[in-house]
Parts: structure tokens; sequence; C-alpha cells
């Protein structure tokens, strides 16, 4: 039973590494190459659907690691399990933190309401999130470390 939580644990947070690198360096880049109007339309868009999908995914990242923690305490690598479900809550803080409240006042934003320094903020989260993705690859790594 331990084996298919570590597994499936490890296949969820690198499913969610996947999305993150994917927003960071194709998602992002292809909306910014966009003229303003559908740079910023498509960031409102994938601030409103992703920043309803990915806090499930960071918590219940955490939860299962937090229990293959537990349950696996007595075996090689828990420690290893250990950082990484600390590395996941300090992406959580940082999410809630820095990023979070950037894309709430973003996902609201329109053409005729959005401030002059969107831009600014936008990039000001997207520097957050590369900082963010570095942690959650961290923890990516240590997860399939102790697996092996």
């Amino acid at each position: 039973m331990l084996d298919a939580l570590e597994i499936a644990t490890t296949v969820i947070v690198g499913l969610m590494v996947g999305v993150e690198l994917s927003v960071s360096f194709v998602i992002n880049p292809i909306l910014n190459a966009l003229p303003d109007d559908s740079s910023q339309r498509g960031r409102s868009h994938g601030g409103r659907m992703l920043g309803a999908v990915m806090p499930v995914w960071y918590i219940g990242s955490l939860v299962l690691v937090a229990v293959w923690a537990i349950a696996g305490r007595h075996h090689d690598g828990a420690g290893l399990v250990t950082l990484a479900g600390a590395l996941l809550v300090l992406s959580v803080v940082m999410s809630l933190l820095l990023l979070v409240p950037i894309n709430n006042r973003g996902k609201t934003w329109t053409v005729e309401n959005r401030p002059e320094d969107w831009k600014e903020q936008m990039n000001r989260w997207d520097r957050f999130h590369y900082v963010r993705v570095a942690v959650i690859i961290a923890a990516f790594t240590l997860l399939v470390t102790a697996l092996a």
C-alpha cells in the first residue's frame, strides 16, 4: 500500500511541476507575445482557470506527501520525503503571500479597468512564479530520490 501511495504522490507532484513549468516557459511567453489586449485577456482567463484548480493540486500534493512521510517514517528516504513536504509548504506560503494577491487582481481585469502598471504586476508574478517552480522542482526531485 505504501508503494502505491509513493508512486501516486510522485506522479501527482510531477504533473503539477509539469503544468507550472509549462505556465512559465510556454504559456506566458506565448501570451506575452500577443498584443496587449489579447495578452491581458489571456492572463486574466488563465488566472481564473488555473486559480481554481491549482490550490486543490498544491494542497492535495502536500497532504499526500504528509501521509507518505508519516506512513513511511521508518523507511529509507523518510527524511527526503519530509524535506519535500517542507518545500511544498514553502510553495503554498509563497503562493498565498506573493502570487495569489496578484492573481486575484489580475483575473478581474478587463481592457477597460486594468491598471496602468498591469504589465509590471504580471512581470512580478512571473518572477515569483519562477522561484516557486524551482521550489516544487526541488520537492519533486527529493520525492523521486526517496523512491530510489
